[in-house]
């Protein structure tokens, strides 16, 4: 007996009692997106694996760790997705979608990290990325967070989530900040762990968002961000965090937030619950103004964010509410009838009402077996078509949930009779 194959660990299926829940957030989100204009991008999930070492940077854990690179039969160094920024920002620039107005887009589907498979974190996981090119104020940052607000608000989640910002100020701000950690930690290098020694070389700013708890005391004495913004990275915080104030969404600010790309400046910011253990984040986003450039185009301000969409799942699942389930109204029953009759009788309901979610019994099978499919289905009414309802041009409809009496109706009157069981 061969050896029966299994889903690649950390890949996992989406099964069809679970995809109902996934069409509701997404239908949600595209109700949201097209709100606010922001038009759809369908990307590649493989590109050449420069795309992410020019975009994400050579020193983040996610090049150095965490991608999926192979060679093709060409001997091209291809990489599956890890995030979905860098290929927009290719996209956008390749097609010339970046020339004199501002392009607001959004995009959904996998991703892939090679990471230890744990509650909250998959090899492929899915993202919902949504990016505003051309602004540079920090009305286009604040847009974004009011948008993501929304939909929480509309999920029912918001009350359980909390924004945390940051401001990492333009170039000159940061790279004088820069300076001050390193200086730092050097004069601490016996405490630091090997990780964080590694990050003083590529990233220092990265040994901020350290979870090793000996490292805490140490990274809460290290100086403040703050503290070295210039005045243009200030007023661009303070804007921000007055419009988040005149909208009324809640924030806190978080001094160590830094995010884990090197593309960000100004501002970073993330929604977390407390309620997915540690992992916290269910989407997390900033501003990015230098990484048009690095894909060979004129400098053009970005902003965006990503959403993480297994952990929105998860908070929706504890909300017996959002089920997004949709239940089926009817199943055909026709015992004893022509195969090529109910065919015709179904698609004749479905012209007749193109909303109804109904199953046609298939493979025939006795008035009592046909009966006992429909109620399997979960279906609300069974409708019966014999002999008698063929000949006479009617059906009868049988409440399977204790919604009413079995009657018999004539097809032509049977929409809006049945719209009141289903």
């Amino acid at each position: 007996m061969s050896q029966r194959l299994q889903a690649v660990r950390g890949m996992h299926d989406i099964l069809p009692q679970q995809t109902p829940l996934w069409q509701y957030l997404e239908a949600e989100i595209r109700q949201v997106l097209g709100a606010y204009h922001f038009e759809e991008i369908r990307l590649p999930v493989l590109e050449k694996t420069g795309v992410f070492t020019t975009s994400i940077g050579e020193g983040t854990d996610v090049v150095e760790k965490e991608m999926y690179t192979f060679a093709d039969r060409n001997g091209d160094s291809l990489t599956l997705r890890p995030e979905g920024t860098a290929g927009c920002v290719r996209a956008m620039v390749q097609h010339g979608l970046l020339q004199g107005h501002a392009a607001r887009v959004w995009y959904m589907g996998p991703m892939f990290r090679y990471e230890r498979p744990q509650k909250g974190r998959s090899r492929q996981f899915h993202q919902t990325g949504v990016e505003l090119f051309g602004p540079a104020g920090a009305d286009a940052d604040a847009e974004l967070i009011a948008l993501a607000a929304r939909l929480w608000k509309r999920l029912g989640l918001l009350d359980g989530l909390t924004l945390e910002i940051n401001t990492l100020g333009n170039a000159e701000s940061r790279a004088a900040y820069r300076e001050q950690l390193v200086a730092y930690f050097r004069a601490h290098e016996d405490a630091l762990d090997e990780d964080s020694r590694r990050r003083l070389e590529i990233n220092p700013l990265r040994i901020l968002d350290s979870k090793n708890p000996a490292m805490q005391a140490l990274i809460e004495k290290a100086p403040r961000m703050m503290d070295a913004m210039d005045e243009l990275s200030l007023r661009h915080f303070n804007q921000l965090c007055g419009m988040l104030d005149a909208a009324g969404i809640a924030w806190t600010h978080n001094p160590r937030l830094v995010r884990g790309l090197d593309y960000y400046n100004h501002t970073v910011y993330e929604w977390t619950t407390d309620q997915l253990g540690a992992q916290s984040a269910i989407c997390s986003g900033g501003r990015y103004d230098g990484l048009v450039e690095r894909f060979g185009s004129k400098p053009v301000p970005a902003t965006g964010f990503a959403m993480g969409m297994e952990r929105v799942i998860e908070l929706l699942r504890m909300q017996e509410s959002a089920s997004g389930q949709q239940t089926l109204d009817a199943y055909l029953v026709a015992p004893g009838v022509a195969e090529t009759q109910v065919l015709a009788i179904a698609e004749q309901l479905r012209d007749q009402m193109p909303g109804l979610r109904m199953e046609m019994n298939l493979s025939g099978g006795s008035f009592k077996a046909q009966f006992k499919r429909a109620d399997r289905s979960g279906a609300k009414v069974a409708l019966v078509l014999g002999e008698d309802e063929l000949a006479t041009g009617e059906l009868t409809v049988k409440p399977l949930r204790g919604q009413g009496e079995q009657q018999r109706i004539p097809l032509a009157e049977l929409p809006p009779l049945l719209e009141r069981w289903t």
